[in-house]
């Protein structure tokens, strides 16, 4: 038997019902469930506004694209991130012709307010913020700083698809939050996401733009009447970054569940907890107060990282780590050594298993192990 880091469930056979009806419709593009999804993410989130996507990344990539023209940024405009993520969130920044300004992380591995104050230049137009494994952490005193100052807030919520604060979905208060439905995320589907734009405007143009600048999508098109459908303009150069019916309609199921599944991953991180808090060897990575996360991942710290990760594996244990301090990339080198807390998390850091597969029985045993090999 062995215990794999993640597990996606699907409700099989709603899935393929939902994708049978875009098979019969013969519409399996842009339109049609993709448009059913966004209204049922927007009334399950209550942000105003939701555009399906193939997937976070070009999200991301979007966004600061999309601000940087709007609001005639330079070249040498300042995007403050962090280097505990996944690399497509910095990668975004220089898509659009940006420069990222890495500042360090606190306790829960998400942006550290007072770092962000140290970085802000009047080159500062935008700071993206983690959510990571679902948590908040500091993300209001953040955005009360970004307000403060205009700077663009755009909340990469790959994790935090669930995540509600004081009992309201995240991301609400963001200039642009982006969510990740890829295929082992909370809300999995093969891959996709979602940009949920604060302003009317701007969703408006990035629904363009995600259709290749062309001002009126095919379905739209379609379903109109008139000899002139095919009537449209190009207003600007846009991307193919929509996403479609098929990915949409396996959204659209995990949605309905997407609460239920999200209360037993917090379930399985109580009994990771009660299992793992207070031992010296061990420190669990904390959940902000106030935060119902979404629990993407239960994160721990040892000091002999590498050596229990082996350790587990010849037990059929496989966890993960998320992730490693990106400037230790090539990429990101020219800030190497900026960020401390980033750089040494990066060396302790282990997700555990954490899926819907799991019994209690799973996390007895990998806390047992972890706890045997832990140093």
């Amino acid at each position: 038997m062995s215990v794999q880091l993640f597990v996606p469930s699907f409700r099989i056979e709603e899935c393929l019902a939902e994708i049978r009806e875009c098979l019969e419709k013969g519409w399996t593009g842009l339109g049609f469930k993709t448009a059913e999804f966004e209204t049922a993410w927007k009334n399950y989130t209550g942000l105003s506004h939701a555009h399906f996507l193939n997937s976070n990344t070009v999200g991301l990539h979007l966004a600061f694209q999309l601000f940087k023209s709007k609001y005639e940024w330079d070249d040498d405009s300042e995007v403050i991130t962090t280097p505990l993520t996944f690399v497509s969130t910095n990668h975004a920044i220089l898509y659009a012709g940006l420069k990222p300004v890495f500042a360090d992380v606190d306790e829960s591995l998400c942006l550290d307010p007072q770092s962000v104050l140290e970085r802000i230049t009047d080159k500062t137009k935008a700071l993206i913020f983690v959510g990571m494994g679902g948590n908040v952490g500091q993300y209001r005193k953040v955005l009360e700083i970004c307000r403060a100052r205009d700077i663009k807030l755009v909340l990469d919520a790959a994790h935090m698809s669930g995540t509600r604060v004081d009992g309201r979905h995240i991301g609400g208060d963001a200039d642009v939050s982006v969510f990740s439905f890829q295929a082992v995320k909370n809300l999995p589907t093969a891959d996709s996401g979602m940009i949920c734009f604060k302003e009317a405007e701007d969703d408006e143009r990035v629904r363009k733009l995600t259709w290749l600048g062309i001002n009126k999508d095919t379905y739209a098109r379609t379903a109109s009447q008139g000899a002139y459908k095919w009537m449209y303009d190009v207003e600007e150069v846009g991307h193919k970054y929509h996403g479609n019916s098929i990915m949409a309609a396996i959204a659209i199921v995990q949605l309905k569940y997407l609460d239920i599944d999200n209360s037993f991953r917090r379930q399985l991180a109580t009994w990771y907890r009660q299992h793992l808090d207070g031992h010296n060897h061990v420190s669990v990575v904390p959940t902000a107060r106030g935060c119902e996360s979404a629990q993407h991942l239960l994160q721990i710290r040892v000091h002999n990282r590498d050596n229990l990760m082996l350790a587990l594996n010849e037990h059929g244990i496989y966890p993960g780590v998320h992730y490693r301090d990106n400037t230790d990339y090539r990429m990101y080198a020219f800030a190497a050594g900026t960020c401390p807390r980033a750089s040494a998390a990066s060396k302790e850091i282990i997700s555990l298993p954490l899926h819907l597969r799991m019994s209690k029985a799973d996390v007895d045993l990998v806390s047992e192990l972890v706890l045997r090999y832990a140093q």
